[in-house]
């Protein structure tokens, strides 16, 4: 639980720091990117709460005011979701619907696993994209974040 949770505030953490840097420096293609990070977040944050997401955007262009929103709804979401959750409710299986309504099982673990690696994934994006614009990129590393 201690993995997941640091994990996951890590991320939290990075989404910060990228929304920081677009404010400074707003970038579409970049703002793009991070909006798609925040609206997976919410996404999972609602089916992991057994909510049907089938209405919820993935890609959706959109502005930093609402990508603030997202980055201080998101954390506190998943903060109360994560102060619920025990070791044992982490590896037990849980049903949803992707996108296209397709079932998927998976365990809270790995769909929490792969929550902070998507993130991930795109944040280091978003910094190669900003560093082709000529903009230095926020130092998002876990290591820095957990000193």
């Amino acid at each position: 639980m201690k993995t997941i949770t640091q994990m996951l505030h890590h991320s939290f953490w990075a989404n910060e720091r990228i929304l920081l840097s677009l404010q400074q420096i707003d970038n579409p293609k970049v703002r793009n990117i991070f909006s798609h990070i925040l609206y997976a977040e919410q996404v999972w944050a609602t089916r992991l709460q057994g909510e049907d997401s089938s209405h919820l955007p993935i890609w959706q262009e959109t502005d930093l005011d609402t990508c603030a929103r997202l980055v201080k709804n998101n954390r506190e979401t998943f903060i109360r979701y994560l102060n619920h959750l025990s070791e044992d409710d982490l590896d037990k299986s849980f049903s949803y619907q992707n996108s296209t309504g397709k079932e998927f099982t998976n365990s809270r673990r790995e769909i929490l696993t792969h929550l902070s690696l998507h993130g991930q994934h795109h944040r280091g994006q978003i910094n190669t994209l900003l560093r082709e614009a000529g903009t230095e990129p926020p130092a998002i590393d876990f290591i820095i974040f957990a000193r």
